[in-house]
């Protein structure tokens, strides 16, 4: 990285502590030509996706994102996040496992191919371990087996998982995980569902 490239960066950042809505935006002009040139927009996949909101911007760039300032801003979205995740509209937080595993083992969805009325799948597979029956899984995140029998079913345990799978960034702003609510990946009852695969007694995952 060079150093004009270090010191866009951290004027980015000072700005966004004055303004978290400013987006970040590189100095290299050959990337983003590439990117325009690159992609186009199809059927529901939009330019949009290529644009990077203020917390990807800064988790994008270790040399920016662990300076006080930018330090500063990620505790403030991490925040932001944690306020704007809504808890079920029935107050039920436990769907149906079987329906959560569906949505875990697929990974359709949010692409040109699709439309708006086909659901989204989570892809939770791609990233953990999960059912001890599914033997190809990733390993990214932590593994999830017997995770609600390790856990119980507390009330602390069900907020906790529910905000986890809507919104990660509340609890660790550069964290991997796809935002499934703020996104819209995830329907409420899909994520009821996923919650049930987890937490549920029944569910294979605790077994």
């Amino acid at each position: 990285m060079n150093t004009l490239h270090v010191r866009y960066f951290t004027t980015a950042v000072l700005l966004s502590c004055l303004s978290l809505g400013a987006q970040a935006q590189t100095v290299d002009a050959k990337f983003e030509a590439m990117l325009d040139s690159g992609f186009r927009a199809q059927g529901i996949a939009g330019l949009e996706r290529l644009k990077q909101d203020p917390i990807q911007a800064l988790c994008s760039d270790p040399d920016v994102r662990n300076t006080p300032a930018a330090q500063k801003v990620l505790i403030e979205e991490q925040t932001k996040a944690m306020a704007a995740i809504k808890p079920p509209a029935d107050g039920k937080y436990l769907g149906s496992w079987k329906a959560g595993e569906a949505v875990a083992q697929s990974g359709r969805g949010a692409t040109w191919s699709d439309t708006t009325k086909a659901p989204n799948g989570g892809g939770c597979y791609n990233c953990h371990q999960i059912s001890k029956q599914e033997i190809s899984y990733g390993n990214i995140g932590p593994s999830l087996n017997g995770y609600g029998k390790a856990r119980g079913t507390s009330e602390a345990i069900l907020t906790y998982t529910w905000n986890r799978i809507n919104n990660s960034k509340a609890y660790n702003a550069c964290s991997n995980m796809p935002r499934m609510a703020h996104f819209n990946l995830l329907t409420e009852q899909q994520i009821k569902d996923v919650m049930a695969l987890l937490l549920d007694p029944e569910s294979p995952v605790n077994k």
